[in-house]
C-alpha cells in the first residue's frame, strides 16, 4: 500500500528540514495507519489516490527529526495543575508547605515540578539536603506567569458568572489583612461574604506585614494608609483619624501634654512597622507637624500597642478603630484632642487584571458596602 505524507506545522523547528525528514522516515509509517508525533501529524491516504515514492535520501535521519519533534512538542505538554503547582511552591518555598495549600501529597507536588521542569526544558529549582531553591530561571517564569494565570482564571469565571450575575460564584479568593483590623472587625464581615457564597472558598492572612499581593499569590489586600504600590488598583472602603492616648494613671505620674513639642518629654510607645517620624504627625494652620518623641518600647503590634498604654507605660498614637471601646470605658483617654492628627484611608488594592473576576468584584463590593456608611467602631454605643 503507497501512502501520502500530510504534514501538519503549527511552527517552524529552526536547524530542520521537516519535510525531508518527514520522506526519510515515511517507509517507517506505512501499514501503520495515522500516527500522532506531537505537532506531526501523519495521515494515510489509499493506495489509488497516490503519487510514484520520490527517492529516498542516503543518510537517515529520524532520529534528528525525533529529537526535534519531542524537543517541540514537550513545550505543548504542561497542565494549568502544574502552572499552578510551581506558583504555590515558588510562593510557600518548600513543597511541604505546598502540599498542606493544595491539600496534596509531597510526592504529588515534586511530580508536577519535575514534569513542569522536563516540559519547559530548564532547571527551576536548585535541590541540596531536601531543599529547594528556585532558580533565575524560575523567578522569571514565575512573574511572567502569575498575571497570565490570574486573567485565565478571571476570564473563565467571568464567563460562568454570566452577563445577569445569576450564576453562582465559584473558585477560590485568597485576601491578606492587617493583624488587629482583620481579627476585630474585618472577619465578621468575611464570615457574612463565605456564608453568601457557598461555592467560593476563601484563604485569609492576617499579617501586619506589607504583603507582596501578586507575588505572595493574594486576589486582594486591606491596607490602612496612604503608602502602597502604584501598580496596584485600589477602592477606598472607609477613613479612621489616628489618636494620642494615655492611661489616667500614667498621666496622673507624668503630666498631660499642652502641645506636640512638649511630647519630647514623655515615653512613647512605638510601632515597628513604621518609623515615629511617620506615625507621630499633626495638622496645624495648614502645617504638618513632626514632633520629636522617644521611644521606650517598639512593638509590632497595634493591639499589643495598646495594652502598653492601658498599663500606663507611655503614650500611643493608633487608629481610632483600635482604641474607640478603650476610650469610651476609660481605660484610656485622649491627649491632645484638639490637634489634628492623620487621617488614614482604609484601602481595598488588588493586582490589576482584566477582566475582572466576578468574585473579586463581589468581594470589594460587599466590603464597601459594610463600611463605607459608618464603620463599626464609628458608630456610637447602644
Amino acid at each position: 500500500m503507497s501512502f501520502w505524507l500530510t504534514v501538519c506545522l503549527t511552527r517552524r523547528i529552526p536547524g530542520v528540514c521537516v519535510w525531508k525528514r518527514l520522506l526519510a522516515a515515511a517507509p517507517a509509517v506505512v501499514d501503520t495507519g495515522k500516527v500522532h508525533l506531537g505537532p506531526l501529524s501523519f495521515i494515510p491516504i489509499p493506495a489509488h489516490a497516490a503519487r510514484p515514492a520520490r527517492p529516498r535520501p542516503a543518510q537517515p535521519a529520524f532520529g534528528d527529526c525525533e529529537r526535534a519533534r519531542a524537543a517541540y512538542a514537550g513545550t505543548m505538554r504542561y497542565s494549568l495543575h502544574e502552572i499552578e503547582t510551581f506558583l504555590t511552591v515558588m510562593e510557600l518555598g518548600t513543597v511541604s508547605a505546598a502540599a498542606a495549600r493544595m491539600n496534596l501529597s509531597k510526592s504529588v507536588i515534586s511530580k508536577r515540578v519535575s514534569d513542569f521542569e522536563a516540559t519547559v526544558g530548564a532547571a527551576l529549582f536548585r535541590r541540596n539536603a531536601g531543599r529547594i531553591t528556585p532558580t533565575e530561571a524560575a523567578h522569571r517564569l514565575a512573574e511572567r506567569l502569575r498575571p497570565a494565570l490570574a486573567e485565565l482564571v478571571a476570564a473563565t469565571e467571568s464567563a460562568a458568572w454570566g452577563m445577569d450575575g445569576a450564576a453562582p460564584l465559584r473558585g477560590a479568593l485568597a485576601i491578606a489583612a492587617p493583624m488587629s483590623f482583620g481579627t476585630m472587625y474585618l472577619s465578621p464581615i468575611l464570615a457574612g461574604f463565605a456564608a453568601a457564597h457557598p461555592g467560593l472558598d476563601l484563604r485569609i492572612d492576617y499579617d501586619d506585614r506589607v504583603r507582596d499581593l501578586a507575588r505572595d499569590g493574594f486576589d486582594i489586600g486591606i491596607r490602612i494608609g496612604e503608602g502602597r504600590d502604584g501598580a496596584l488598583k485600589a477602592r477606598k472602603l472607609c477613613e479612621d483619624r489616628m489618636a494620642v492616648v494615655a492611661s489616667p494613671a500614667y498621666l496622673a505620674r507624668e503630666g498631660t501634654p499642652g502641645a506636640p513639642a512638649d511630647l519630647n518629654g514623655h515615653q512613647v510607645i512605638g510601632y515597628s512597622h513604621v518609623s515615629d517620624a511617620a506615625v507621630w504627625q499633626f495638622r496645624q494652620d495648614g502645617r504638618s507637624l513632626s514632633p520629636h518623641v522617644s521611644t521606650r518600647l517598639t512593638l509590632n503590634n497595634g493591639e499589643a500597642i495598646r495594652d502598653m498604654a492601658a498599663a500606663g507605660l507611655g503614650l500611643a498614637m493608633l487608629p481610632g478603630f483600635l482604641v474607640s471601646d478603650a476610650l469610651r470605658d476609660g481605660t484610656l483617654v485622649a491627649v491632645l484632642p484638639d490637634m489634628r492628627a492623620r487621617t488614614l484611608p482604609i484601602l481595598a488594592v488588588w493586582p490589576p487584571v482584566a477582566p475582572m473576576p466576578a468574585k473579586l468584584r463581589a468581594l470589594i463590593d460587599h466590603l464597601a458596602a459594610a463600611l463605607s456608611d459608618c464603620a463599626p467602631w464609628q458608630q456610637p454605643p447602644g
